[in-house]
């Protein structure tokens, strides 16, 4: 799967995996940027109204990053006229393929205004060696 995640948009791929993987549901997933600066995967993930301590949980398990965030909002509003009261709820989730060789223990995430930013480092490779040409003997 982390493979194919190269080639096609993580967003395409969400909901076909969790299929797979027998999730019926079909939670939302989160809406992502993702972007490579340097050799670093950024990925800004929009989570606002929530608390990142206590409703986000960034985790990494076979080559992919997994972002799942929960949210729980309730209003109400008491008047002499009457009573209103709205909420939303949900869970949201998104997994995205980790740039090769990069290291758990290198990831960072930060959230603010809303917007909750991870960042893979991934090692610089060095420059592949220019290829060898094989000589071709004649029997």
């Amino acid at each position: 799967m982390a493979e194919l995640n190269k080639w096609v948009p993580s967003d395409v791929l969400e909901p076909i995996k969790r299929f797979l993987d027998g999730d019926l549901t079909m939670t939302p997933s989160i809406k992502v940027e993702q972007f490579v600066d340097g050799s670093t995967l950024v990925v800004r993930a929009e989570v606002p109204g929530i608390d990142p301590d206590r409703d986000v949980d960034v985790s990494v398990s076979e080559g992919m990053l997994h972002i799942r965030a929960e949210r729980a909002e309730q209003t109400e509003d008491r008047s002499k006229t009457g009573y209103r009261s709205e909420f939303r709820y949900g869970s949201f989730t998104r997994s995205i393929a980790l740039p090769p060789g990069a290291r758990e223990e290198d990831i960072t995430a930060i959230y603010k205004d809303g917007v909750l930013e991870v960042r893979a480092p991934a090692p610089v490779t060095a420059p592949d060696a220019p290829a060898k040409k094989i000589r071709i003997d004649h029997s």
